[in-house]
């Protein structure tokens, strides 16, 4: 039973990242259909923003104070990137076939790795332990301040997202440019803005979820942020890609699906399929998804546009 409840908790923690930056994938996708694959690199360019400032301020204030500033630093370096990426990648290819984005999504992961790989080396970092590290006791199993602060912001994230999309007018902009942008835009709604506002929250997600997961796992690297996109974006297919309540369901059902499958048949095959094998599960959820119901658990059609 202690297993149990630790492989629970392993799970929400790794599913509240993935689903943290699925929210970022199914935001873009809702809005103009683009599946942006450099999602996962700005998770890293937040990342290692976040240890640049830290450890340059290191010992000049508490951890919390020192955590929050290199979070509000790793926000605004990402914020402003995912803006020149939209802006300069992919709305000059707006109305090009769907391929061309898609392929130039691709090359601009690519750069970000390079530029990152020239900037801060390819080496891996370690990231400072900021927070407190004393365990804390559930039911036999054992959870730490970092990772009571990941499940908690990602809650609180998910509940200020819905606010934003159901109760402001940035939120209605966003529905109505999904729904129809040429209408939308008819209607006093300015397209470009909408978008370009997506991309800096899916930008600010990503770098959320760079810091918590550095602040988790405890280093950082130029590569970090290839397998957890490619999850993430899993995530969001697996829940109904467009949909945010889909996202987060599907990164947290994700993020329980590898913690269990590691955990249990790891030890079912003695070893063979473990901790080291938990990518086969995320990309064997992927294919039995796209097979048996590729709309995703709360999938919902997308309005076709005029």
């Amino acid at each position: 039973m202690d297993t149990f409840i630790q492989q629970i908790i392993n799970g929400l923690v790794l599913g509240s990242v993935y689903a943290l930056v699925a929210l970022g994938y199914t935001m873009v996708y809702g809005i103009i259909n683009l599946i942006n694959f450099a999602h996962g690199d700005v998770l890293m360019v937040g990342a290692l923003t976040s240890w640049t400032v830290v450890t340059a301020l290191e010992g000049t204030m508490p951890g919390w104070a020192l955590l929050g500033v290199s979070l509000v630093a790793a926000v605004i370096v990402c914020s402003l990137l995912n803006f020149t990426i939209e802006k300069v990648a992919y709305r000059p290819l707006r109305d090009a076939p769907r391929l061309a984005p898609l392929i130039t999504a691709m090359g601009v992961s690519l750069l970000l790795q390079t530029l990152a790989m020239i900037i801060w080396k390819p080496n891996y970092k370690s990231y400072p332990i900021l927070l407190p590290s004393e365990p804390f006791e559930i039911g036999g199993a054992v959870i730490n301040t970092v990772q009571i602060m990941i499940l908690v912001t990602t809650a609180v994230t998910l509940a200020g997202l819905m606010y934003l999309v159901n109760k402001t007018r940035l939120g209605r902009a966003m529905r109505a440019t999904a729904e129809n942008p040429r209408v939308a835009g008819l209607m006093g709604v300015r397209p470009d803005m909408v978008i370009s506002a997506t991309f800096v929250i899916g930008a600010a997600l990503a770098a959320l979820a760079g810091v918590m997961y550095a602040a988790n796992y405890g280093s950082v690297q130029h590569s970090m942020g290839f397998l957890p996109g490619i999850k993430a974006f899993t995530a969001a297919v697996f829940g109904g890609i467009g949909n945010l309540p889909g996202a987060m369901l599907g990164g947290v059902m994700l993020g329980l699906i590898e913690s269990f499958g590691a955990g249990y048949i790891g030890a079912l095959t003695g070893g063979v399929l473990g901790s080291h094998y938990q990518d086969i599960f995320a990309f064997l959820v992927l294919i039995l998804v796209l097979t048996l119901r590729p709309k995703g658990l709360l999938g919902e059609r997308v309005a076709d546009r005029a």
